[in-house]
């Protein structure tokens, strides 16, 4: 199955895809406005074939939930209104700290890594989606 992983943000929000077999994830684009986000993301479910949504949660440390995961849950009963397919979260956290790690080993100026560190988060989230649904098979 294709999912579409979501590091959803109130500036940027960040998606990335897997493969149909489930093991490549990779970041898709950043979204920059919240404007018609919904359609939008409706519209690349339908083009890439997507089964469903694996959407980032930023719980705090403590595993409790602040204004931004509040804010995340209610986008999800949003998505979940327009989209005929499943919805399943994902704890970011530390997600945009290894994306940055990442995105230190590229030589880009920090304008462009800026550009894309929301896609590569959503990167981070889908593929530690997908490793726990692997260890969930064995």
């Amino acid at each position: 199955m294709r999912y579409l992983a979501i590091d959803y943000g109130t500036k940027r929000t960040g998606l990335a895809i897997c493969d149909a077999a489930e093991t490549i994830a990779s970041p898709l684009l950043v979204l920059h406005s919240q404007k018609g986000l919904l359609r939008k993301i409706a519209d690349i479910v339908k083009t890439e074939g997507i089964g469903a949504v694996v959407l980032g949660l930023p719980l705090n440390m403590d595993n409790s939930c602040g204004s931004q995961a509040m804010l995340v849950m209610k986008f999800a009963e949003q998505m979940k209104e327009q989209l005929d397919i499943p919805v399943f979260f994902q704890d970011e956290r530390l997600s945009s700290f290894s994306a940055e790690e990442k995105l230190a080993a590229v030589d880009l100026k920090k304008d462009k890594k800026k550009k894309y560190l929301d896609a590569v988060a959503a990167a981070e989230i889908l593929e530690a989606f997908l490793e726990a649904k692997r260890k969930k098979r064995t």
